[in-house]
């Protein structure tokens, strides 16, 4: 036996050869989560190619190898005893970038599959470099012939179309990132160890060897420990005077976090904080690691743990104007951006900056985290960004000054006046950024009306309200038929708008608002305490007009509130949204179809440009599911390069989606616009959730939400359904389960939760949400659970939405099993229906407890 660092071109290019998965290993089954983690250690190395630094590659993983009785000298053939998953998901990978670059670059289109997936003289099974068991045989062949639908393929075709969705997202314009990098990056930047045994070698005992697995140390412990080692003759004296103190300051996850920002503040703007302890060894091998080095970084980390210790409780810091914007960075929940204020706070300690440049220089910090929110800029860029300003930061201008000027140059993509109007105008606002960042704008803006007797947030009991409600009603879009231009429909126009800022406002009588005609809104308005809703309640309707007047005015004031950047240095492409659309298009699961109605909303946009510029553009991914609100193919649809596929409504069928008698795609298959936009964003519910406790203070507070959440209940729900509800919240705590609350102040939601023995993790199926005007309903969280073990696993997702759908009135269709569907709560008044939904609920918790 032997074992050798490799990468995959090292194992898979070039050669005639062969890697064989064996029948009795697993069928192939790596779920979105690890994709994900190995999509993230993908781009990462594709930036630092991009950068020309050589850095850390990424470690993935063993792949056991082991002699196949059928090698021949002139064809090697290898067993795969262990690594089948990594190298499956790679080879997935190199084909989704194959078909990616089909249209534009035939070329390396054929040299990828040459290099790394067949062996083009081979015929049968043999044409396959990799082969994997027999299950997953079929639907891998396909993939790797281009002869697939698009759909179906179990595991490995959902793989497939994981990558083909998010090559199709890394080219947006605002993170672009080169798709040979990509490809170098997969092909050489993913490391392996390969172990090589004989044929006589005991290969199972390799295999448990390498993955027995332990309780990891952390990375702040391997530091500490290396850092200890070096101090042989002073250990004591260094750890009671300056470690104990950092001990007892921080959690260990924050002391890490400080190593971390010391090494970047230091010049390494790379350095990921999973590679903190290799890369701060490193920097030693540079410096020397005698006693006085290693003592001289323990006493500079202590120094700057107390600008870190102002970071996470600004209320230490002692001036006024640094510590509001440390509030307000602290609200916005930005670590990204913690490497900028530790060097501002860091320059001010050594005397070369005072208080007031450190407020402006964090003021132009908050401009550009909110300005790119306001125009849904992607914040997967944010961490290299900001890494990058302690190294780059000019030194001929003031640090406030240099950040501004950084900040602005090209790339950085920080929203301009102009583009910051545009999208008050259209952007889905509510469904940008996290709750408490859309909270904290709407905050902002209504402080910038400078009210005499002003409101204390920290104490007000807000949320975010949409004037024209959510779920429009007959009086609400009779209202709207008079706002319709370019053939749009008062759905359609309801659904632009409703979610733009100009619909959106704060208040502390949400429920009381719901669906409410707007005269009934405008009284409960105009009592309110804030001037943003006097002004709404101020106008005689609530249309189009209004909304979009209010977004002027809104986006005068943001302008006013976050300092642009510096004129002529940074412009966002345009074409941006077309870019979402692109993504949204990519990400739709089999089974789905949506609208040019809904992809407008999602881009702020109407249905007409939508189809023009799908029409326009060839070689779009799944375009043909974009379809007529009723259902059906558009009488214009054409294939956008020319090559005519077939009917498309046989193609759909063949993709799952399904088409009633009347000839229109099946309703509940559709994603519309808020769909489409959870498609592109992974989240945890917008509420926190509260759980019973042994405090008395936490427990009259559960109380106080659940007596809420009944009483709201009973309000918008029939006495059937609202004792269906109690019968059912009853049946959860029964089996072991506990009713958590949502921690909204007026609304207030109820979610099954479990609690996981041997972790501090919970897992919950299913969320009550008691209605606000338009009855109540449950919701089904297949997003939460996929991250959740074991229902990371997508068929045992599937059983429990195939088990649901037992239940009348349920029809889940497959295809959002990475979403959130819901259905009314009248479903559950049959006792037949709760009957099957608490059979349901008991399998969930037997399989929820069974990973521990």
């Amino acid at each position: 036996m032997k074992a050798s660092e490799t990468i995959l071109a090292d194992l898979l290019q070039g050669r005639t050869q062969q890697y064989q998965i064996p029948l009795y290993q697993r069928t192939y089954s790596w779920t979105d989560r690890q994709l994900d983690q190995l999509w993230r250690d993908i781009l990462d190395q594709a930036r630092l190619l991009a950068e020309r630094k050589n850095g850390t590659t990424h470690f993935l993983g063993s792949v056991v190898l082991a002699p196949s009785p059928m090698t021949e000298p002139t064809f090697p053939r290898w067993l795969v005893v262990d690594g089948q998953q990594r190298l499956t998901t790679l080879s997935l990978a190199l084909t989704a970038l194959r078909d990616h670059l089909a249209a534009t670059d035939p070329e390396a289109h054929e040299r990828i599959d040459e290099e790394y997936l067949i062996n083009k003289r081979k015929q049968g099974e043999d044409y396959f470099r990799l082969l994997p068991t027999q299950a997953d045989r079929a639907h891998y062949a396909e993939y790797i012939r281009g002869t697939h639908t698009g759909s179906g393929g179990g595991r490995v075709g959902e793989t497939y179309r994981f990558f083909r969705s998010r090559l199709v997202k890394a080219e947006d314009p605002a993170d672009r990132y080169d798709l040979a990098l990509i490809e170098q990056a997969i092909a050489s930047r993913m490391t392996l160890v390969a172990v090589s045994a004989e044929k006589d070698d005991n290969v199972h005992r390799i295999f448990e060897s390498l993955n027995n697995t332990g309780l990891k140390l952390s990375q702040a412990d391997l530091l500490r420990n290396y850092l200890f080692m070096k101090l042989r003759q002073r250990a004591q004296e260094v750890y009671d005077t300056y470690w104990l103190p950092l001990q007892e300051a921080f959690s260990n996850e924050d002391l890490e976090h400080l190593m971390w920002l010391q090494l970047v503040l230091d010049g390494d703007d790379r350095v990921r904080r999973q590679d903190l302890y290799t890369a701060q060894q490193h920097r030693f091998t540079e410096i020397g690691a005698d006693e006085d080095s290693v003592l001289a970084y323990i006493k500079e980390l202590h120094r700057r743990a107390e600008h870190f210790a102002s970071i996470l409780h600004p209320e230490r810091e002692q001036d006024r104007g640094v510590r509001e914007h440390l509030h307000r960075l602290q609200e916005w929940q930005a670590s990204a951006a913690y490497p900028v204020v530790m060097l501002m706070l860091d320059e001010r300690s050594k005397g070369t900056i005072d208080s007031a440049e450190v407020a402006r220089a964090l003021s132009y910090l908050e401009s550009f985290l909110v300005r790119r929110m306001l125009c849904w800029i992607p914040t997967n860029n944010l961490n290299r960004i900001f890494q990058a300003v302690p190294g780059q930061l000019p030194v001929d201008l003031s640090p406030a000054d240099g950040l501004r000027q950084l900040l602005s140059a090209p790339r950085r993509f920080w929203p301009t006046d102009d583009e910051v109007r545009q999208h008050t105008r259209t952007g889905r606002f509510y469904e940008r950024g996290r709750i408490n960042q859309r909270r904290f704008v709407l905050q902002r803006l209504e402080q910038s009306y400078e009210h005499p007797e002003p409101v204390d947030f920290t104490q007000a009991k807000l949320t975010v309200e949409h004037v024209m409600p959510q779920s429009a009603g007959p009086e609400w879009l009779a209202a709207l038929a008079q706002d319709c231009t370019d053939g749009e429909t008062p759905e359609e126009v309801h659904a632009r708008l409703v979610h733009t800022l100009g619909n959106l406002t704060l208040t502390a009588v949400n429920s009381q608002l719901s669906n409410n005609p707007f005269d009934r809104k405008k009284d409960l308005l105009h009592a309110s305490h804030l001037e943003m809703n006097r002004r709404i309640a101020g106008t005689d309707r609530w249309g189009a007009t209004e909304i979009l007047a209010r977004a002027d005015e809104l986006a005068d004031r943001a302008i006013d509130l976050w300092p642009s950047p510096v004129e002529g240095v940074s412009r966002v492409e345009r074409g941006r949204d077309w870019g979402q659309l692109h993504q949204a298009l990519a990400a739709l699961p089999d089974g789905t179809w949506t609208t040019y109605g809904d992809l407008a909303a999602l881009i702020g946009s109407s249905a007409r440009p939508v189809g023009t510029h799908l029409l326009g553009t060839p070689d779009l991914l799944n375009a043909h599911r974009v379809l007529t609100s009723d259902g059906r193919v558009a009488e214009g649809f054409r294939w956008a390069d020319g090559h005519d596929r077939g009917d498309v409504q046989a193609l759909l069928e063949g993709e799952g989606v399904e088409f009633t008698a009347t000839g229109g795609a099946l309703p509940s298959q559709r994603l519309d616009a808020e769909e489409l936009a959870a498609l592109l964003r992974q989240e945890e519910p917008e509420q926190e959730i509260t759980r019973p406790s042994l405090s008395p203070a936490a427990r009259a507070s559960w109380q106080e939400r659940l007596e809420r959440f009944h009483g709201q209940l009973a309000a918008d729900n029939p006495e059937a359904h609202v004792a269906a509800v109690r019968e059912l919240l009853d049946f959860w705590e029964a089996v072991g389960g506990w009713v958590g609350l949502g921690t909204g102040h007026t609304y207030t939601s109820a979610f099954l939760n479990l609690d996981r023995p041997g972790t501090q993790a919970t897992i919950w199926p299913l969320s009550i949400f008691p209605g606000t005007g338009r009855g109540g309903a449950v919701e089904v969280v297949f997003q939460h659970l996929a991250s959740r073990e074991p229902f990371t696993d997508p068929s045992l997702r599937d059983e429990l939405r195939q088990r649901l759908n037992r239940i009348e009135g349920v029809t889940i269709p497959h295809g959002k099993l990475a979403l959130r569907p819901h259905f009314p709560l009248p479903v559950l008044a049959a006792e037949e229906g709760r009957a099957t939904l608490f059979e349901t609920l008991a399998w969930f918790r037997d399989h929820a407890l069974r990973t521990t």
